[in-house]
């Protein structure tokens, strides 16, 4: 009986169904080249940032950060480097203005992570740097479920690089599911995007100030 229930619930649609869905909130990327390889992108689901140390993740993903806390609440929680003075510079080398309206934190466990923003008038956008830290608290199959439980938001995973994948079985899973994949090298970001109009090629502009220096290609 239960499985018959089950089955009910979960009643295939019909292809006017599945072209009636409605979309759901589309992200406002301001940045004319991080939208050209970005796509039309929803706020929802993940993203993945990954690459060998001192390549750039963490220099895209705060530049990212910047550019969507423009129109949306903004969360960054630097839990493998902290918000020490190393890090600090990086914002500042990213363009990052004692004024942008982005809240910061350090390691927070992933459960009370989860538990916090399920809260409304929490952010929409939660940027967390790394997956490494949490290999220990999140199996594959956890990962999915916590992604679920905030359906309505945008997880940005940064993970570190093993022989030109990412780093650990968690991190693996996480680029399976991702709408957004991007691999960094020498300042360079490969981007695999799920959405209309997505993928490319984006280059770090070394020499940044308040704009976000980014180039774009189309592959």
């Amino acid at each position: 009986m239960e499985n018959t229930e089950n089955r009910k619930k979960t009643r295939s649609k019909t292809t006017r169904n599945v072209f009636d869905k409605k979309d759901g909130v589309k992200l406002k990327i301001i940045n004319p080249a991080l939208r050209k390889v970005i796509g039309d992108a929803e706020r929802c689901g993940a993203w993945l940032i990954y690459g060998s140390e001192k390549q750039g993740k963490t220099q895209l993903a705060l530049r990212i950060a910047k550019d969507l806390s423009l129109n949306d609440r903004v969360m960054y929680i630097s839990a493998e480097e902290g918000l020490d003075y190393s890090f600090r510079a990086n914002m500042k080398r990213a363009g990052i203005l004692s004024g942008d309206k982005i809240l910061w934190d350090e390691y927070i466990p992933f459960d009370e992570l989860i538990e916090r923003f399920k809260k409304p008038r929490t952010a929409n956008i939660i940027i967390i740097d790394n997956l490494t830290v949490y290999e220990d608290e999140i199996s594959k199959k956890i990962l999915k479920q916590k992604i679920d439980e905030l359906a309505n938001k945008l997880i940005i995973f940064i993970a570190h690089e093993d022989r030109g994948v990412p780093f650990n079985a968690v991190a693996r899973m996480a680029a399976k599911w991702a709408k957004v994949t991007i691999r960094v090298k020498g300042l360079t970001g490969f981007v695999i995007s799920r959405y209309p109009n997505g993928g490319g090629i984006i280059s770090i502009d070394g020499e940044t100030s308040e704009r976000m220096g980014f180039i774009a290609d189309k592959v």
